[in-house]
């Protein structure tokens, strides 16, 4: 297959822009993979399409505020310039220095030794060194250099909700509770595990009424994640490493699950490559922290997932290549036109999709 085997035409309109008005208000379309058509449902309906022995497995990251605006001085000496940080990943350094890989706009800008100010000024950065692809590492110092703000709160001031590109509007106050999971802890992402999105408490509660064990893991969201593949050769298409991990008590309720032949069901496509990833390291219970830079494609043996739960995807990416995998490209695109013929909102604040 080749990349332009996975286009499919989205009326701009239907790009979701806010989240729903409450989270499980999203709707909700329910592909059987060993049935005809799909079913169009709402996503607080998910209980009755779950089996009282089946696990869900959610990725519990937390999206950091990693959007961050700030000001160099001009080596001309013609004033300050505006540049966009985005922070992706921190690197090892000697305390209180705190150095992150970032991406920056415009990169041109920012020379190793270029020193940043941001509107709060309890930190401040200079540029340490140029990384691969264009990334930056940026140092950040407090000032004083024993100043008492931490550098997770300052960011917490001064930060941004890195939201898609595709929804074009500046962030808003809400968007740091609804661009986050209700289950999420791990602090690290940059875009959050948008399935994850439609939960409340109260479907959870639901859910594990109903008899389903709920489990998490954990995989920190990078950019490249959902950046379009743009080879037409699908080989020559390679996702960034992204650090995961399988909490030992999630370990063991899979294991249980598949040996007792109940179904796990991935909640959303990083859980989905998270757990595929562990089935690939071995199936650890130590509960270390991995990498992974697993691409699902067809063909592809899924060893763990046996239903998922996702939202809409973009064209040629590489979470559509994935769902795709899983449920047969002709099924998915068809399902995609559904979709767009019942008005379905799509990407990271639009409805569901539940393959079983």
């Amino acid at each position: 297959m080749k990349t332009a085997d996975f286009d499919f035409l989205l009326p701009p309109g239907l790009i979701a822009q806010h989240p729903a008005a409450t989270r499980d208000a999203a709707r909700l379309l329910v592909l059987d993979r060993g049935s005809a058509g799909p079913r169009h449902a709402s996503f607080r309906d998910l209980p009755e399409f779950l089996r009282p022995s089946d696990m869900l497995v959610a990725n519990d990251t937390r999206v950091m505020p990693a959007r961050m605006f700030g000001r160099v001085r001009r080596a001309d000496g013609a004033g300050d310039r505006e540049v966009e940080v985005l922070l992706l990943r921190e690197e090892p350094g000697i305390l209180p220095e705190r150095i992150w890989s970032v991406l920056a706009k415009p990169a041109r800008a920012l020379q190793p030794g270029v020193e940043l100010a941001f509107s709060d000024a309890s930190w401040h950065g200079r540029v340490h060194s140029l990384g691969e692809r264009g990334k930056r590492r940026i140092a950040f110092r407090p000032l004083p250099a024993d100043a008492a703000l931490s550098f997770e709160s300052w960011l917490s001031r001064i930060g941004h909700i890195p939201l898609p590109p595709y929804i074009e509007r500046p962030d808003e106050p809400d968007d740091r509770d609804r661009y986050q999971t209700v289950f999420a802890r791990e602090t690290g992402s940059v875009a959050a595990p948008t399935a994850g999105l439609h939960f409340t408490d109260a479907t959870l509660d639901a859910v594990r009424a109903r008899g389903v064990a709920f489990a998490t893991v954990t995989l920190h969201v990078g950019p490249g994640t959902f950046r379009p593949v743009t080879t037409e050769n699908l080989e020559e298409h390679v996702l960034d490493p992204e650090p995961y991990r399988v909490p030992p008590e999630t370990a063991a309720a899979v294991r249980g699950a598949k040996e007792s032949g109940a179904r796990v069901i991935a909640v959303g496509t990083t859980s989905v490559r998270t757990l595929e990833s562990w089935a690939r390291d071995g199936m650890p219970d130590d509960g270390a922290w991995r990498e992974t830079s697993l691409f699902v494609r067809a063909p592809f043996e899924f060893r763990v997932v046996d239903a998922m739960i996702t939202n809409f995807h973009l064209p040629r990416s590489s979470l559509l290549f994935l769902v795709s995998a899983f449920a047969g490209r002709e099924r998915v695109l068809e399902a995609y036109a559904s979709a767009v013929k019942e008005g379905y909102r799509f990407y990271s604040y639009g409805d569901a999709m539940l393959i079983v």
